[in-house]
């Protein structure tokens, strides 16, 4: 399943790897706040729960996890 999040805060696309080769886009929002969001493919609930552990591992500040397509 593939899986946005969203954190507060810009992560540079270097970490992709180490959070399981996501696709890391920062946004810059209206209000001057930088958004994050990472597109991720978890194969099952413990392998985003790995990603999740990680971000919070980094001391990023999970805004939002949404699952954007339907289980395979």
């Amino acid at each position: 399943m593939v899986y946005q999040i969203k954190v507060a805060g810009k992560l540079d696309r270097s970490w992709s790897d180490w959070l399981g080769k996501a696709l890391i886009v920062s946004e810059l929002e209206e209000d001057g706040t930088v958004i994050t969001t990472l597109t991720v493919d978890a194969t099952d609930q413990p392998a985003l729960f790995g990603i999740l552990d990680r971000i919070r591992d980094m001391n990023l500040m999970p805004i939002s996890v949404e699952r954007i397509d339907k289980e395979r």
